[in-house]
């Protein structure tokens, strides 16, 4: 590469995982230009729309996210979506080297009868964050719900379905989906874990939260409360897991309330069938109980429970899209690779954190991919927190910037900032810049004003790329 240009990075996607890579690359000792590509209008990814509208803290991070990409060498094209308008191919005649961040947005699947008719966590999650590639509507008559699941997504889902449509209208819902929350007749939802409070995934602050709203009471059978020697180490070795577990217990012996809606948590439970009638509607959720082996699993007992219920959900775990073109690990749904250097084909070295079997000890010596790169749940798995991706964003920088001071990577024949932009006109694509985000940014932040809220969310793609224009809301 001539020392007289910028190293030129492209990062497919602008979630935090995204916007991490180009933080560490702007932040790195190498004169480096970097254009991120969105495949939505606007950016931000699982902070957009996949963060309940009930958690302005959590949407805050946007605010270190802006920061970022404030910084020069530091482009944004949204409304690309690679592997359609434009191919990874493509991207190799105008970057030195390609990091696809594109997340996690399908459900993963499970393999009991019936299993068919549960809902996935992600469409619903897409419903309710406004994702215009997901329902405009949703469906919300079932009075008794379950969700299988014992994340921090599950507890989302629960307490979205358990609080009323009014409580969360002055959240930044657009209309469309406050009018199905208000027509939202649970009055019980029945959140379900196979095994203890000492392996639950919630993190202590969003089961707190579930008793912020006066509409619901929280409720835990103190029979779940139980610990084995492995649970009582894992409370010890993790202050998390502790206070979780002295959450719960608050919960088990908490008075009842008069609050209109009931939120179970059920440990111990086991999912085994869900019962449906002629029609397919559901009717019945059937679980087995379970009971701790002493090393934190938990064995089948024999006993079976019958849920009368009209609609379950299944928060067990988002996977990734396949990559176009580029190799795929079919076990793990996620690009295979080396600490973030995509490899040529198998399983990744890495793995999926806590799932035995998933890696490959064998994948260090394999064929590298020359100028790939992954960071973020398409190169892990949809584990750990928005934090935990930082860790996985400095590492494949930090490889991709010594394979680049070793001369590999991509030998681009248009390098040059301005021809992407000539590239991108001459393909008719109408993208969407970072000034076009502070338009629509402002224009949103307009229209929550007037009705006294923050924000309320654009969901259409048109009438974000009509806001997204700096002269469009003149």
């Amino acid at each position: 590469m001539p020392e007289n240009r910028p190293l030129r990075v492209a990062v497919i996607g602008s979630g935090p995982a995204g916007i991490y890579a180009s933080d560490a690359l702007a932040k790195s000792d190498v004169d480096v230009s970097v254009d991120i590509y969105e495949r939505m209008p606007a950016p931000f990814g699982l902070i957009r729309y996949g963060v309940a509208p009930d958690h302005p803290r959590i949407k805050g991070i946007i605010k270190s996210l802006h920061r970022v990409l404030d910084k020069p060498g530091v482009r944004l094209f949204g409304h690309v979506n690679v592997g359609e308008d434009v191919t990874h191919e493509e991207l190799k005649e105008f970057y030195d080297a390609v990091i696809y961040a594109t997340g996690a947005t399908d459900d993963k699947s499970l393999g009991f009868p019936g299993a068919e008719h549960t809902i996935g966590a992600g469409q619903f999650v897409g419903f309710y964050d406004a994702n215009p590639h997901f329902k405009e509507s949703w469906n919300l008559e079932a009075e008794s719900v379950a969700v299988i699941g014992v994340g921090n997504v599950a507890l989302d889902i629960a307490r979205v379905l358990a609080k009323t449509g009014d409580e969360l209208r002055v959240t930044e819902i657009p209309d469309n989906v406050y009018e199905s929350l208000k027509e939202n007749k649970a009055k019980e939802v029945h959140v379900f874990g196979r095994r203890g409070p000492a392996q639950a995934k919630f993190t202590p602050l969003e089961l707190k939260e579930l008793n912020y709203s006066d509409t619901i009471e929280v409720i835990v059978n103190p029979e779940d409360i139980q610990y084995d020697a492995a649970s009582e180490e894992a409370r010890r070795s993790s202050k998390i897991t502790d206070m979780v577990c002295t959450l719960l217990e608050q919960y088990a012996i908490a008075d009842p309330t008069d609050a209109p809606h009931k939120l179970y948590l059920h440990f111990f439970e086991s999912p085994v069938e869900v019962k449906t009638d002629e029609s397919g509607q559901v009717t019945s959720f059937i679980t087995e109980r379970t009971e701790l082996t002493g090393e934190g699993r938990v064995r089948g007992t024999g006993e079976f429970n019958e849920w009368p219920v009209q609609a379950v959900y299944r928060a067990v775990g988002y996977k990734s899209d396949p990559v176009h073109s580029l190799p795929w690990d079919e076990n793990s749904n996620v690009l295979p690779n080396v600490g973030g250097r995509v490899l040529t084909e198998g399983p990744t070295a890495d793995g999926i954190a806590g799932v035995p079997g998933t890696a490959d000890p064998e994948a260090e010596n394999r064929e590298r991919l020359p100028g790939v790169y992954t960071t973020g749940w398409v190169r892990r798995g949809p584990v750990g927190l928005i934090g935990n991706t930082k860790g996985d964003a400095n590492e494949a920088v930090a490889n991709l910037l010594e394979d680049h001071a070793n001369g590999i990577g991509f030998n681009p024949s248009q390098p040059e900032e301005e021809a992407v932009d000539k590239w991108l006109a001459e393909k008719g694509i109408q993208h969407t810049t970072w000034e076009g985000w502070y338009a629509l940014d402002k224009y949103e932040r307009e229209l929550g004003e007037a009705e006294g809220r923050e924000r309320k969310k654009v969901r259409e793609i048109a009438d974000m790329l009509k806001y997204s224009n700096t002269d469009a809301t003149e």
